[in-house]
């Protein structure tokens, strides 16, 4: 019953998790090193900002460039890297578009 509430509360976990078994706290897929993803990301964000991310092996490595060029993530070790983007491209990878289209400049406030 636990992880029923967890998973609906997640919400946004059950697009992307499907049948697979999901951490009832942090609603990452049960795989292959969720737990080193679940501790490294969730140090600094929730683990919703994650699961709502698609993203090709190249696509989520430019996130994490992204975060430490900008936000303050440290390095990574080569192999804790590998298995991080191993995890993120396999249980969240391209899909069907999950955001809005960007406003038309016409819909936008003016500077």
């Amino acid at each position: 019953m636990l992880r029923r509430l967890a998973f609906i509360a997640l919400g946004c976990a059950s697009l992307t998790a499907g049948a697979r078994e999901v951490d009832p706290e942090s609603g990452f897929v049960i795989d292959e090193h969720w737990e080193v993803v679940k501790a490294t990301c969730t140090a600094c964000h929730s683990s919703r900002l994650v699961i709502g991310q698609r993203g090709s092996r190249d696509t989520w490595k430019g996130i994490i460039r992204w975060m430490q060029a900008t936000q303050g993530l440290w390095q990574f070790q080569p192999e804790m890297e590998d298995q991080i983007l191993t995890y993120l491209a396999t249980n969240y990878p391209p899909g069907k578009a999950y955001r809005r289209k960007p406003l038309s400049p016409l819909l936008m406030p003016p500077d």
